[in-house]
């Protein structure tokens, strides 16, 4: 775990809001993302999912490390939704109205079907 994974647990059980961008208000997925980002390193990211998706550098799942971006296809198109990965097959997002940030596994069926892949945005 480093700063950035540790801060985005912190948030757990923070509602979701469509349009949301802070731990006050409730997040989007999007929101979630890029305010972790911004808190834990000073860096803004693009607002949108697919804007997340077309920074950094593209990494395989099998070697992800905690703090890369990861993005599935959950309204039909291609990189519609995004979280954070944890590390041991989790991640971390806000995944949809009703909800709230939460830790899921990247192996369950709904999510490895949608899978859209990777990005890392720092160095390690």
């Amino acid at each position: 775990m480093n700063d950035l994974t540790a801060y985005a647990i912190s948030l757990t059980g923070t509602p979701y809001k469509y349009g949301g961008t802070t731990p006050d208000s409730g997040f989007d997925c999007s929101g979630f993302v890029g305010h972790v980002y911004r808190h834990s390193l000073g860096k803004t990211l693009p607002r949108s999912s697919y804007g997340m998706s077309r920074v950094g550098v593209a990494e395989k799942s099998g070697k992800l490390r905690p703090g890369d971006l990861v993005f599935y296809n959950t309204l039909h198109k291609a990189y519609s939704h995004v979280g954070i990965y944890l590390g041991d097959g989790k991640f971390i997002h806000s995944p949809s109205s009703g909800k709230s940030v939460s830790i899921v596994n990247m192996d369950e069926p709904y999510w490895r079907k949608r899978y859209n892949g990777a990005r890392r945005l720092r160095p390690y």
